[in-house]
């Protein structure tokens, strides 16, 4: 996923100079103990939040409240200014962002609000499909993975737009669920407790299965995650630009993420 915009940007501010100064001053009064620096730090990234929370928001259920991931995400806004550390030299927006996408997904799972039986279909689809993969040397079709899961094309596609719409998982989130030190897919994070060459090694090396696996989708659900992910296009915005509606779209991305999913977790285990 491309870096989150600059809060200036974000913000209409006319001129990138005075808010890096003012930013800046923040910080080093931040770091120098001001308990005030620390709350205007967060309303300066407050913005951030909003562009988070309403990118998730368009891949949950209508019940889920905007406000309501955007309470969440502030709780990962302040992790995220309390941890930082400039000499990674990662932006700011980059760092934060994965923390308050992450703060939103752990209180969502903590409300456990997805159905446990979703939750096994996605998996079982994962499995089917990287089983395939492997077994035809390609992507399996949808007619496939519906013949293997011993479903009709029709009941296969009510299942993926269920998933769609109880799905918070996306190629930013963590795909090696044995490790929490894991590194995002499609960010170059490092993390606090895991800094050395070796982990650095295997973000690349992931990063790398990641582009392997991509390129071996179909060519719809590869259009899908490039828009999405790298050009931020809205779900409703891929649809004019494919033609198909945003149910469709919301389709393809799911499988698409299923399929990689699928792909990882067996790179993972070898």
């Amino acid at each position: 996923m491309s870096d989150p915009p600059d809060s200036a940007a974000r913000r209409g501010v006319a001129g990138p100079g005075a808010e890096d100064a003012e930013v800046g001053a923040l910080w080093r009064r931040y770091r120098a103990g001001d308990p005030d620096a620390r709350e205007r730090l967060v309303l300066t990234y407050a913005p951030l939040v909003k562009w988070v929370a309403g990118r998730m928001r368009s891949a949950l259920p209508p019940h889920v409240e905007e406000s309501d991931l955007i309470s969440y995400g502030l709780e990962g806004l302040i992790f995220a200014i309390e941890r930082f550390d400039p000499k990674r030299e990662v932006r700011f927006e980059t760092f934060a962002a994965s923390r308050i996408k992450g703060a939103i997904i752990d209180e969502l799972r903590a409300l456990d609000w997805v159905p446990r039986s979703i939750r096994a279909r996605a998996r079982e689809i994962e499995r089917t499909a990287s089983e395939l993969e492997h077994k035809l040397k390609r992507a399996p079709t949808e007619e496939e993975l519906a013949r293997a899961l011993r479903m009709d094309l029709g009941d296969f596609r009510d299942l993926i737009s269920q998933i769609a719409s109880s799905s918070i998982v996306a190629l930013d989130d963590n795909w090696n669920m044995a490790s929490g030190d894991a590194p995002h897919l499609l960010e170059t994070i490092s993390d606090d407790r895991a800094s050395d060459p070796a982990s650095l090694t295997d973000s690349t090396d992931l990063r790398d299965t990641l582009s392997e696996a991509i390129a071996r989708l179909p060519e719809r659900e590869k259009a899908v995650v490039a828009l999405y992910y790298y050009d931020n296009l809205t779900l409703r915005e891929i649809g004019e630009v494919l033609g198909v509606t945003e149910s469709r779209v919301s389709q393809l991305h799911t499988k698409a993420i299923l399929r990689l999913k699928g792909s990882l977790r067996e790179a993972v285990k070898t």
